[in-house]
């Protein structure tokens, strides 16, 4: 069968093409005080905040786009790090803001839309992994930035007893929420993982592995497969959360396939992680990464009839709300690339590997036809006809997803994606050795004698 598309020079250049495209388009969304909502006209949304994911994925992706010396990217990554520093900070209570206006005081601050807004460990942990990867990519103040961000994970996000990350707090780091939710701890081992690389501290790697066994080991191997979404304080799942709401932007009911797939290859990001690192890896890993991904993909793909995934189901992988979210096909495509390649670095053989190219192949064509408005300009959500729909997300806030997914196939399993492309990893899929591995970007910088 040989490589297929992932060793075809022509499909290297159309990923290539759209992630050039993806990171032009996003350059539209720069504010004074971050990056803001794109539109549907391609311009910044007005009706939106400058909200602190939104900046901190896009930094990230600017990040990204200037460790591979695309021309003008540093600039804009740039400003994504100087926004986390200074306007999106709060400077009395710590942490964060979640959301600003898109113009600073006549100090240069940031101006809160609600000072009392809750601060949340979604949106920290993209601050985390925008900084590792600034860091990574050596833009500067990122390294400062980046150690804060770390005291910050330390002092308040991560719950020692639980082992576990808390939710959300009140401004001023008081009074944490009476829930817990899977979406947070997933990027919060996306953030770790990013950490680990470019700090060489291994203890990120081993929050990492706590989160997953409880996540994918343990809820979702006792679910069939089917993860749940929601929690008490005590990380017992709470079912029927927001039964009443299907729809919700980050706290759908139900089952969410994409965060089955995500879960997919964050396991086996973190899996290659620990063997590069001279970890121990658990057995249960990479088998328990080909699980939950078969059961998001059996339940959410093509399930009602028409292309596409169904955004949430039941607990029985009944759909639920069934539109089409673009993130979706966006972590199948780079979910079915790293498992393939961590098989590969397994020492699978192709036969095992035949199915995941399938379905990369299968999930690309579909974001071609269905997705792709234009080159760089991803549709954000589609009805379940594929028709343009905006009942959760309106117009294209940002790039996050769609990058990886046009990065993926071309980088190894580990590092994570910005080490990697650091060490001019692209189109070198196979995982490095741990004698290579031993010490991360910018040796020294973080070392402690």
């Amino acid at each position: 069968m040989g490589l297929g598309w992932f060793g075809a020079p022509e499909h290297k250049r159309w990923l290539a093409y759209e992630t050039h495209a993806l990171l032009h388009y996003a350059r539209a969304s720069q504010v004074p005080t971050g990056f803001g909502w794109i539109g549907q006209d391609g311009e910044v949304d007005p009706s939106h905040p400058v909200e602190l994911w939104i900046t901190s994925r896009m930094t990230f992706a600017f990040s990204l786009g200037a460790l591979m010396g695309i021309p003008g990217c540093r600039r804009y990554a740039d400003h994504g790090v100087r926004a986390l520093g200074g306007p999106l900070r709060d400077p009395v209570n710590g942490g964060w803001y979640s959301a600003i206006g898109p113009d600073p005081d006549a100090e240069g601050r940031g101006v809160p839309i609600d000072p009392e807004a809750r601060k949340e460990c979604y949106q920290h942990a993209f601050v985390l992994l925008a900084t590792a990867t600034a860091t990574a990519a050596d833009r500067p103040g990122a390294h400062e930035l980046l150690r804060d961000a770390m005291e910050i994970q330390d002092r308040y996000w991560w719950d020692e007893p639980q082992q576990m990350p808390i939710e959300s707090y009140a401004f001023d780091f008081t009074d944490p929420e009476d829930y817990r939710g899977i979406n947070a701890a997933m990027h919060t081992v996306e953030a770790y993982l990013a950490t680990a690389d470019v700090t060489g501290e291994v203890r990120w790697l081993e929050r990492a592995l706590k989160i997953a066994d409880f996540a994918v080991n343990v809820q979702a191997r006792e679910h069939g497969w089917r993860l749940p979404e929601h929690y008490s304080t005590s990380w017992k799942p709470r079912l029927d959360y927001n039964r009443d709401e299907p729809a919700h932007p980050f706290r759908p009911y139900g089952v969410t396939p994409g965060h089955g797939l995500e879960w997919a290859r964050l396991t086996v990001q973190l899996h290659g992680a620990l063997i590069n690192r001279s970890m121990s890896a658990p057995d249960w890993m990479l088998d328990a990464a080909e699980h939950i991904f078969e059961q998001a993909r059996t339940d959410g793909w093509r399930i009602d009839g028409a292309p596409g995934f169904v955004y949430t189901t039941d607990f029985d992988g009944e759909p639920v709300v069934h539109e089409r979210m673009h993130w979706v096909v966006c972590e199948g495509i780079s979910a079915s690339a790293a498992i393939r390649q961590a098989l590969l670095d397994d020492g699978r053989g192709e036969i095992d590997v035949e199915h995941y190219e399938h379905c990369y192949r299968a999930w690309i064509d579909y974001a071609e036809e269905f997705l792709i408005e234009e080159p760089g300009v991803w549709t954000h959500e589609l009805d379940r006809d594929n028709r343009p729909s905006t009942r959760t997300w309106a117009g294209h806030p940002d790039i996050y997803h769609a990058l990886q997914a046009t990065l993926m196939a071309r980088l190894p399993v580990w590092p994570a994606i910005g080490q990697a492309l650091a060490e001019g990893r692209l189109d070198e899929p196979n995982s490095l050795l741990p004698a290579r591995a031993s010490k991360p970007h910018r040796r020294g910088f973080f070392s402690r004698s």
